[in-house]
């Protein structure tokens, strides 16, 4: 049986280590380690050259997903982000197939033919995550959405990220059952609340793996998934390693997931 793409959000690692080695830095590490992804994060972008990092990635076999902050709706806008365009732009420069941005302000009002002709020009897929925030959050909106791009044959994929739900205090069950059959990418991280109230992204344990695995259910098979929960220690290597084999497990029905 062959894995399941695994990527790994360099966020991953902590965002001053990221931006103090650049992102290029953790390519030999992510190959080594049995990843057949990254994703680069535009938040935590110095200096590095898109051509460069997408020549060094395609040379160790690694696709890319450029992940960018921007709101695909802004509020009170009926045609999608003006910064798309370049943004896709941007994310091509990169090497990336993908391109990973949250929601926005989505009402039925919006122009989604004017989308479809910014898609049209570029040859990046879109893909759209639940982010935390209300408009971007919650399984409504992204379901109205969806099923409005469906509608009108229009190449977007879902980013369900199985935390994000948590900040809404949204089930993630509910919206993999919902929304299941639009994810094209699932980003991986357990959730706690620290002692001052805040959710904060943390590893998983193994009755997070189990759940993960019943999410899966709902998802396409062997659709592409990404650790975007803190990989901190000693040996990022095996660390790595580790979580790399278990997520690759996630929703291949004849085995557990491993233990990390």
């Amino acid at each position: 049986m062959n894995k399941p793409p695994v990527s790994i959000s360099l966020s991953s690692y902590g965002a001053d280590l990221v931006r103090q080695h650049g992102q290029g830095s953790f390519i030999d590490l992510l190959t080594a380690a049995g990843a057949s992804r990254v994703e680069w994060r535009e938040e935590l972008l110095t200096t590095e050259q898109p051509a460069e990092l997408a020549t060094s990635a395609q040379a160790k076999g690694l696709q890319s997903i450029f992940s960018s902050p921007l709101e695909l709706w802004l509020a009170g806008r009926s045609k999608p982000n003006p910064a798309l365009a370049p943004t896709l732009q941007r994310a091509e420069a990169f090497g990336s197939t993908w391109l990973k941005v949250s929601l926005g302000h989505f009402t039925d009002s919006h122009d989604l033919s004017a989308l479809a002709d910014v898609l049209a020009a570029s040859p990046v897929q879109l893909v759209v995550e639940n982010d935390q925030t209300l408009q971007g959050g919650r399984i409504e909106p992204l379901q109205r959405f969806f099923a409005a791009a469906e509608q009108q044959a229009l190449p977007i994929g879902m980013t369900f990220d199985i935390g994000n739900w948590q900040w809404q205090d949204q089930s993630a069950a509910m919206a993999a059952r919902q929304l299941g059959r639009y994810v094209a990418y699932v980003h991986c991280k357990a959730v706690a609340r620290r002692a001052d109230g805040k959710l904060v992204a943390m590893p998983p344990a193994v009755t997070d793996l189990h759940v993960w695995g019943q999410l899966f259910k709902q998802m396409p098979a062997g659709v592409m998934r990404a650790v975007e929960y803190p990989l901190q220690g000693e040996d990022l290597l095996q660390l790595t390693r580790e979580h790399v084999a278990a997520l690759a497990q996630l929703g291949q029905s004849s085995r557990e997931p491993a233990h990390v």
